[in-house]
């Protein structure tokens, strides 16, 4: 008799629950369940509306407030092959959709921790790939099943954003929502169609949460300088990351001056020298001069004079996303630019005490608003800029694909109940890897429950009674079971299945590994310089030594 169709007869009577087992104590068969559960343990606070919070210290010293599973990826310094690859996948999963990355690891590490069970029970590691391979393929195929809602071409999106917004701590939730929703909806093509770069941010520390406005155009944080405040047809701009000036070299040097007429030769040269460089900037056809860096008080004087609007930027980082959109380079020093960047409008908006410069244009690629972010704290403006990329990718998917989902853990409640009746009626491996798929899935709703703050065993039990009838719309609330629908919590059919399909794939890659072998020098190998000296410290007598010590 074949020993593999052997162990897969025995294999559901060898499973079972089995928590004081000897055989839990040993070492992981899977080398990279360890790494897996680290990071799931160190997630799993942050799911879901209710989540708690890390105080997050970075490597530079840098201590960040947040809850965002891709900020905490990012910031760790991970050693582990295997936990590089999942944060890989969830980067991954941020990227493509916007949402999703802690599910991702959650389940990815339960998924793992099924497989070390079947792998203990006798599973051999083929048939367990193989077995997870086909469960795999099949549960994204159950998703259409559960759709319940779609998202209209003419509707409100903002029920749909508040929901997946909902997920990060923020001050004004709705008020964030219904900014990002009708800037989404304001900027989508007749087609349908939907950039998110005609949505820009702009991050104004200050003010008061629900002080968050939209402008038109693009706003970068600066304001005027000198008289020319206003640009109002035909913009020519041009972007400086220097002194707006002549050059200032870094060398001391004292100009030594004998008499009033070489003082006077000396003036005369500085101004020639900046009326030359204002002239050349006019001649370009540049009225507008974006300037990160010192403004020369003469040159501003000249700019002036020549028509020259002055914008003094508050942010490299901002002047060089300006510099991608208009399509013309940020200059290190001031020569004009081959080809300026061009718009029709630049002025400046006052908002409070503060003061944002904006740039408008109707052209496709270019931003048409900009939300533009109010907050007391850095991290609380940090969580809305968080919450509002989300928002935008979102939609973006939504434009793709309008198929809803229900929220609140209430998706992978159903698709364990239908793989677990599939499972239960299934011989050979694919029965327990039906059944392993199912009970990983139940840790996402029982992980919401956690949070909540509520008594989980009771609160699992009645949903998966509620789930049991048929009512797939169960979900976990802050206070017990909720109707999804009522309480309008969706999740993107994209976002799920995409997740579903990335958390299958890394662990079907990583059941099979055998052991982790990480070939590098050690600190230790790298201080002895050549292997000459061991090979004398081998060859070395007692003798010698004490010849030496006498």
């Amino acid at each position: 008799m074949d020993r593999g169709c052997q162990t897969a007869r025995e294999l559901p009577e060898r499973l079972g629950p089995h928590p004081g087992s000897p055989g839990l104590a040993q070492k992981p068969l899977l080398s990279s369940l360890p790494a897996a559960q680290t990071l799931a343990c160190m997630l799993r606070p942050c799911y879901g509306p209710h989540g708690r919070q890390k105080l997050l210290v970075t490597a530079k010293g840098e201590t960040i407030f947040t809850r965002y599973a891709t900020t905490i990826l990012r910031a760790l310094e991970l050693e582990h092959p295997a936990a590089r690859l999942l944060r890989d996948a969830a980067q991954g999963q941020a990227e493509h959709c916007g949402d999703g990355t802690t599910g991702l690891v959650l389940l990815a590490g339960a998924l793992l921790e099924q497989a070390e069970r079947l792998l203990q029970a006798g599973l051999p590691r083929a048939q367990l790939r193989e077995a997870y391979a086909a469960v795999a393929a099949e549960t994204p195929a159950l998703l259409p099943a559960l759709v319940c809602r779609s998202l209209g071409p003419l509707e409100d999106p903002f029920w749909v954003l508040h929901s997946v917004m909902n997920t990060h701590s923020l001050a004004q939730p709705q008020h964030l929502a219904k900014l990002v929703a009708h800037a989404c909806w304001a900027t989508q093509e007749l087609d349908g169609r939907f950039q998110p770069e005609r949505v820009a941010l702009c991050i104004l520390p200050g003010g008061r949460p629900e002080d968050s406005c939209l402008l038109p155009g693009l706003a970068v944080r600066g304001q005027p300088r000198g008289q020319v405040t206003v640009v109002t047809a035909g913009a020519r701009v041009a972007l400086f990351a220097c002194t707006f000036g002549p050059a200032q070299t870094q060398a001391q040097a004292t100009a030594r001056l004998s008499s009033s007429e070489e003082l006077l030769a000396f003036r005369r040269g500085t101004e020639q020298l900046i009326e030359r460089q204002v002239g050349e900037l006019v001649s370009a056809g540049v009225n507008v001069a974006v300037v990160w860096g010192e403004i020369h008080e003469k040159t501003l004087l000249q700019a002036d004079k020549r028509g020259i609007m002055v914008v003094d930027a508050k942010s490299r980082k901002e002047a060089a996303y300006l510099s991608q959109v208009l399509g013309t380079p940020l200059l290190p020093h001031m020569l004009p630019p081959g080809t300026p960047g061009q718009c029709q409008r630049v002025y400046a908006q006052g908002l409070g005490d503060d003061v944002v410069v904006v740039f408008e244009w109707e052209s496709p690629g270019t931003p048409a608003l900009t939300l533009v972010l109010r907050g007391a704290s850095r991290d609380g403006l940090r969580g809305a800029a968080q919450a509002a990329f989300q928002g935008i990718d979102v939609y973006a998917q939504l434009c793709q694909d309008t198929r809803l989902l229900p929220g609140a853990g209430a998706t992978e409640m159903a698709l364990a109940r239908m793989l677990a009746d599939k499972g239960a009626g299934l011989a050979g491996p694919e029965g327990p890897a039906f059944l392993a798929f199912a009970q990983a899935l139940r840790t996402l709703p029982e992980t919401l429950a956690e949070n909540a703050g509520l008594v989980t065993p009771q609160v699992m039990a009645e949903m998966s009674g509620a789930h049991q009838t048929g009512n797939f719309l169960a979900g976990v609330g802050a206070e017990g079971l909720i109707n999804v629908a009522q309480q309008q919590v969706w999740d993107t059919l994209v976002t799920k299945d995409q997740g579903l399909r990335t958390a299958a794939a890394v662990v079907i890659q990583l059941v099979t590994v055998d052991d982790i072998v990480v070939a590098k020098r050690t600190p230790a190998l790298q201080q002895i310089p050549s292997p000459e000296p061991r090979r004398a410290k081998r060859g070395s007598s007692g003798k010698k030594r004490a010849g030496k010590s006498e």
